[in-house]
């Protein structure tokens, strides 16, 4: 397999891309030049689906942002982390006799903020981190680096559709919170009981959380914010209502 230097999650060339897949091996997305045809590209196509790996497509101009070497039109990221399912992870939460405490990320793209994040969350003993597989910072050696191995000690989680995750989390009695800025309850006045099964969504700090995603919620709140009226980093705001939880739940 061919891979870069200065990007070692870098896997490129449609044999290797191609070789890789046949050997199972996980990608957190491959990269396809737009309007490429091929054989092999086919194949490529049909193994991904196979083992639920993104496909994006995209104009030649950024797969040569990403490298000057002969791509062929594919250019694969190496997965520096295993993904689970929810509906494997939950159950083992509940089997440890633990309480779920669960994190999504709706339209976090920085690698910075995300890795901060996985190493709050980590020292925080949430159990998940969630992603939706579109939208959403790599996981790469950045985010890696930056988590400072909490990615390593926390279950990474990619969806297709929060949404879809968030009915599956309520049906199975755990409640979703929302922190924006469009909240109606402040999070030091709220009274809401962090200590029962809990999944904490965090939005892009552009942004937000999702129009489609808030209406979802049982509860969205605030934090306060008695400084000048701008907004926390996502990562610090992370650690905030993390730290409500821990002292909720006595950690």
């Amino acid at each position: 397999m061919k891979i870069t230097k200065k990007q070692e999650d870098l896997i490129y060339g449609r044999q290797p891309i191609l070789e890789a897949l046949k050997h199972q091996k996980k990608f957190d997305k491959i990269m396809l030049q737009r309007g490429a045809t091929g054989d092999i590209l086919n194949d490529i196509k049909q193994l991904a689906g196979d083992l639920n790996i993104f496909i994006q497509q995209v104009p030649i101009e950024k797969l040569n942002r990403i490298t000057r070497k002969n791509h062929q039109g594919v250019i694969g990221f190496a997965a520096l982390v295993d993904y689970y399912q929810i509906e494997d992870v939950l159950p083992t939460i509940y089997d440890k006799g633990e309480v779920p405490l669960l994190l999504l990320l709706d339209g976090i793209t920085d690698v910075r903020n995300f890795g901060a994040i996985a190493r709050t969350a980590a020292c925080a003993k949430a159990h998940a981190i969630i992603l939706p597989q579109k939208g959403s910072a790599q996981v790469n050696g950045e985010a890696m680096r930056t988590s400072a191995g909490g990615l390593t000690k926390i279950d990474v989680i990619k969806t297709d559709s929060l949404l879809d995750i968030i009915k599956y989390l309520q049906l199975n009695g755990i409640q979703t919170i929302g922190l924006d800025l469009r909240g109606n309850k402040n999070l030091s006045q709220s009274n809401i009981d962090l200590s029962i099964p809990t999944a904490i969504v965090m939005g892009s700090e552009d942004q937000g959380i999702s129009d489609e995603v808030l209406k979802k919620l049982d509860h969205i709140v605030t934090l306060p914010m008695p400084g000048e009226q701008l907004s926390y980093n996502v990562s610090v705001a992370t650690g905030m209502i993390l730290y409500e939880v821990m002292k909720q739940r006595n950690n």
